[in-house]
């Protein structure tokens, strides 16, 4: 397969999974592994074309950054609102620092021991079984939504988060889950997932592209600007479409998709020498 259509594929499959609660980076590692395309370098441009999908939650989240300026606060409609000016940056600040902390500290063990189909089968199972577990605790007790966040609450998911860095977690799924147990609304949990996304992934992104851009030839870097582009554009819609989603469904069909894809994933992968 040529170089530009496995960079095709990679980008729809960044797009369509980084912000749904299935493991954009779970589906990754299957299909570099079935495709024939691992090693180093492979993972770390896994790993670059998130910023795609990174630009487009920006994008469409531009109001929400905007606020979280002491700017951008004073003409907000809310101002009871916790996610604004500098209330809201110290907020996202606490659910990030856990996983950039420990994500930093272990990234040689995760890349070397984690990145392999197995390991993700088994994350993949877990996390549905979590998600339905959150769904059923939803049902259970009142929710509230995004603005009234609390800082308790903003470092419980971001303690969520440090499980997502096991691969095929997924780490809209560990926000998701943990804003949803912690009290806030599904809707509420999505949408700070989406917000605590970019600062992470940003540093993780710039981090890989540090240590390994000068190491990549001419066309891998074309290759990595068909997949930042593919993942840009599919991940805009897939975001739209999530949220769209979860005003009319629960977590529960995504669970059972990733129980159900967990097993099919160990064997189809199991006999690819690694």
């Amino acid at each position: 397969m040529e170089h530009w259509q496995i960079a095709l594929i990679l980008g729809v499959i960044e797009g369509l999974t980084e912000f749904i609660p299935v493991s954009s980076t779970g589906h990754l590692i299957v299909a570099g592994h079935l495709l024939g395309f691992v090693g180093e370098k492979e993972a770390s441009f896994q790993i670059a074309i998130q910023f795609g999908a990174i630009l487009a939650v920006a994008l469409l989240y531009w109001r929400r950054f905007f606020d979280l300026t002491p700017f951008g606060a004073n003409a907000v409609q809310c101002p009871q609102s916790n996610l604004t000016g500098w209330s809201g940056l110290w907020r996202i600040a606490l659910a990030i620092l856990p996983a950039l902390i420990v994500g930093y500290l272990a990234r040689n063990f995760i890349k070397n021991h984690l990145f392999t189909p197995a390991t993700v089968s088994w994350a993949l199972a877990g996390g549905g079984v979590a998600m339905l577990i959150a769904e059923r605790f939803l049902q259970q007790r009142p929710s509230r939504p995004l603005e009234s966040l609390t800082a308790a609450q903003a470092i419980g998911v971001g303690l969520f988060q440090v499980l997502a860095l096991w691969p095929g977690t997924s780490r809209s799924a560990a926000t998701i889950v943990g804003g949803m147990l912690l009290g806030l609304d599904r809707k509420g949990a999505a949408e700070f997932s989406f917000l605590i996304a970019v600062p992470v992934m940003l540093a993780v992104v710039c981090y890989e592209v540090v240590k390994m851009g000068s190491l990549f030839t001419a066309q891998e870097m074309t290759q990595f600007l068909i997949g930042f582009g593919v993942s840009f554009v599919v991940a805009l819609v897939a975001i739209k479409t999530f949220l769209i989603l979860l005003n009319r469904w629960t977590l529960v069909p995504f669970a059972w998709y990733r129980i159900i894809i967990a097993p099919i994933v160990y064997f189809l992968t199991r006999e690819i020498p690694f």
